[in-house]
């Protein structure tokens, strides 16, 4: 993409953001004025705030476009070519083991702990969660264990790709499990992993693993992209619950077997 032709296709998104976002100001300030009947403080503020908002939501759309879901593609399709696997000059067998794609599963692990590590939204929720427990919960402590979760969740989803298992053996199987662990896990931390399933799929980690998985199901032989390509999402929403409990339950069963060799 050219400059010329840069200027007009942000124009373009800047309008569909406005266009967007435009219900949830009307929202807002309805309920400010109409409901409420309160003037809102720090209205320039909050105005330069909105349009920050705008131009940002707008450049991060156009980077969606032309670089994270090419990007996204591009790794998958080269992971799973034929010269990549076999060597080069040689062709795709008719069966294809899964272990053969062991490089696809390595880079979602990898590409789902460094995304997630990124997350605006997980690095809020963690900030949040440390202040409201006076740092009984690590800032750093629940993001990587959140990453560690998304890094086995978009793994296991790659390798049901290659495998072409039913998505709902594996979900229904997790969740069964995050009930399970639900019931010995500290009460204090459930709601709080229940929470990190949600923010981990946001703006940064779903282009990437979205792209990751419609490129991998276009290039396995006998997989649909419909039909295999999605579903890696809800894989990287279900393992942070399992990880960031299991996080709080080492961390407190340590905490009590320092306090009983201090006792």
């Amino acid at each position: 993409m050219t400059f010329s032709t840069l200027i007009p296709t942000f124009v373009e998104t800047l309008f569909s953001t406005v266009r967007d976002v435009f219900p949830i100001v009307c929202i807002i300030f309805g309920f400010q004025f109409a409901v409420l009947r309160q003037p809102i403080a720090n209205l320039r503020r909050i105005i330069f705030g909105f349009v920050y908002v705008l131009i940002g939501l707008s450049l991060f759309l156009m980077g969606l476009e032309l670089a994270l879901f090419p990007l996204g593609e591009s790794m998958a399709i080269q992971l799973t070519t034929p010269e990549f696997l076999f060597g080069e000059g040689e062709t795709m067998p008719l069966v294809v083991e899964w272990h053969h794609y062991y490089w696809v599963y390595v880079f979602a692990a990898a590409i789902g702990f460094s995304t997630t590590v990124a997350e605006p939204s997980l690095i809020a929720v963690a900030i949040k969660a440390s202040q409201v427990s006076g740092g009984a919960i690590s800032v750093n402590g629940l993001r990587f264990s959140v990453a560690l979760g998304v890094a086995i969740g978009i793994s296991l989803g790659c390798y049901r790709i290659v495998a072409g298992d039913a998505i709902h053996y594996y979900i229904i199987t997790g969740y069964v499990f995050v009930v399970i662990q639900t019931y010995y896990a500290p009460k204090f931390i459930v709601p709080l992993a229940y929470d990190s399933g949600g923010v981990t799929t946001s703006t940064v980690t779903v282009p990437l693993v979205t792209a990751l998985g419609l490129g991998l199901a276009s290039t396995v032989p006998g997989r649909s992209p419909l039909i295999d390509g999605f579903g890696l999402i809800a894989f990287a929403s279900l393992f942070p619950m399992i990880t960031v409990m299991g996080y709080a339950q080492i961390t407190a069963r340590l905490a009590k077997r320092q306090q009983a060799q201090q006792e």
